[in-house]
């Protein structure tokens, strides 16, 4: 059985992952932290991590970025395993999340997907044989109209991803309206599209001579980062002190 506390359990991604648990036999949220409650959780919540006295294998936060210094004081000072998936951290949290991680396994990632993780890899993969081909590589990604940053973050973590396999050679190119002149071989372009109510769609382009491979994401719900937040919290118990992320959830799996 893994036993979590749920950090922002009332938000949106925290009541998904509440379903999500209910219904998982070797899981259970012991316990919810956060500060507007009104009873109808089937577990204790708290208003504050401070507050929380009960015990857990593993803490899956999704709340927001105000909230992380108290969390991390938290995970250190009790030695829970944590799932973090808050974004929009700054640069002194970011050096708050690598020195807890000296103490407490954390699991922090771009995109918590397991489909979004899995392509990761595909993409190395492809580039190690497509790019030296000479194949131009585009990432165009769409989201909904309320999205403040661009381009996503996922759309970076997969140019990086594209970029560790060929040993940083590409640059990112994010807007060519300016430049006249003919793309460059080693251009990474990363365009943004924002629209209606799309969840988060995002297309890598292999372009070559008279061919083209695209691989191609798309999450319907905000429910699929909530599915793989129960995954990682179930392959984070028990872990030793480390910084790990979502390639080790997938590695674990194959």
């Amino acid at each position: 059985m893994v036993n979590i506390i749920m950090n922002g359990c009332n938000g949106h991604m925290g009541q998904v992952i509440t379903s999500i648990v209910e219904k998982d036999s070797e899981m259970e949220i012991v316990a919810g932290i956060d500060p507007f409650d009104d009873g109808h959780n089937s577990y204790p919540v708290f208003k504050s991590p401070a507050d929380c006295d009960i015990d857990a294998d593993v803490i899956i936060d999704f709340s927001n970025a105000k909230a992380i210094d108290a969390l991390l004081d938290y995970v250190e000072a009790r030695e829970i395993p944590v799932v973090l998936c808050t974004t929009g951290l700054n640069e002194a949290q970011l050096d708050r999340v690598r020195e807890v991680s000296k103490k407490v396994a954390v699991l922090k990632s771009a995109n918590m997907s397991l489909g979004i993780n899995t392509l990761f890899e595909i993409l190395k993969n492809a580039t190690k044989v497509l790019g030296p081909a000479g194949y131009d590589i585009e990432i165009v990604e769409k989201h909904h109209n309320q999205k403040l940053d661009a381009p996503s973050g996922t759309a970076l973590a997969l140019a990086d991803a594209i970029n560790e396999a060929a040993d940083g050679q590409y640059k990112y190119v994010y807007d060519r309206s300016q430049v006249h002149a003919k793309r460059d071989s080693k251009e990474l372009g990363i365009s943004a599209v924002r629209g209606g109510t799309i969840v988060g769609i995002h297309d890598v382009i292999f372009a070559g001579e008279d061919e083209v491979i695209e691989f191609t994401h798309t999450a319907y719900s905000k429910s699929v980062f909530a599915k793989g937040a129960v995954e990682a919290a179930r392959y984070l118990k028990g872990k030793g002190p480390g910084r790990y992320d979502m390639s080790d959830v997938i590695a674990s799996r194959s």
